[in-house]
């Protein structure tokens, strides 16, 4: 099953994406796991963490030295979470 398009990815505390997609839904994926060894190890420094933007059409995330995570593991492995009108996420 194709995911649907990425609209919004923002950098949280605690090494964790807040993803927002086209049909709504709101996730938090948590990049913790996939933070080792020396290439991906880079997102443990939280300015450079900070830096994650979304790829052309929204097909995924990634950050300026190419570090990425697969479409279907941000949204098959992320929490959905609700937001109310005036919740402070960060």
């Amino acid at each position: 099953m194709l995911q649907p398009r990425l609209i919004k990815v923002e950098a949280m505390p605690d090494m964790k994406l807040m993803l927002s997609y086209e049909t709504g839904e709101m996730k938090l994926f948590d990049v913790t796991p996939y933070a080792n060894g020396s290439w991906y190890g880079e997102l443990k420094n939280d300015a450079y963490f900070k830096t994650v933007h979304l790829l052309p059409g929204g097909s995924g995330i990634e950050w300026p030295d190419g570090q990425d995570v697969a479409p279907h593991e941000l949204y098959d492995l992320s929490v959905p979470i609700s937001v109310t009108p005036g919740m402070v996420l960060a």
